[in-house]
């Protein structure tokens, strides 16, 4: 298949362009295979992978420092909430150990003032309220019996 064609098929199918794509990986007709868009797709996967974490773990902070800051308003959502981005964020863990153990570490920090600006605005609650550094142990944080 020549290049124009690949794009083509790329830009105007992408399900038909998956499917022939993986049908070459299959045969091991690497020649035939539309490199350019699959390096793209597969890089795109990895990032889509780093802002999944980023954004769960955003909202898991937020909801631990609402829990602890905001506790005569601790609600059944917020306990819903708290649990669920525990539970998708261990799968993707599970599925990604590299991201637990090397990504996580890069970003935690600036994710935890996003959580932290996040949770001021919900709670209406000063910033000196929330701690400038996360006050939560990283197992604290992914332990499924923990609310502070």
């Amino acid at each position: 298949m020549k290049a124009e064609a690949k794009a083509t098929l790329y830009e105007t199918d992408y399900q038909q362009w998956i499917d022939t794509t993986l049908q070459h990986l299959r045969n091991q007709e690497f020649n035939q295979l539309d490199l350019v868009h699959l390096i793209e797709e597969i890089e795109a996967m990895g990032k889509s992978d780093k802002r999944e974490l980023q954004n769960r773990l955003i909202i898991l902070l937020m909801h631990l420092l609402k829990w602890k800051y905001k506790s005569g308003n601790q609600s059944n959502s917020w306990l819903s909430t708290i649990d669920e981005q525990r539970r998708q964020l261990l799968f993707i863990f599970e599925d990604s150990p590299s991201l637990e153990k090397i990504y996580l570490a890069t970003v935690f920090n600036k994710c935890y003032q996003m959580a932290r600006k996040s949770a001021i605005k919900e709670t209406q609650l000063s910033l000196s309220t929330f701690p400038e550094s996360c006050p939560f142990s990283q197992s604290e944080i992914f332990d499924i019996d923990f609310y502070p």
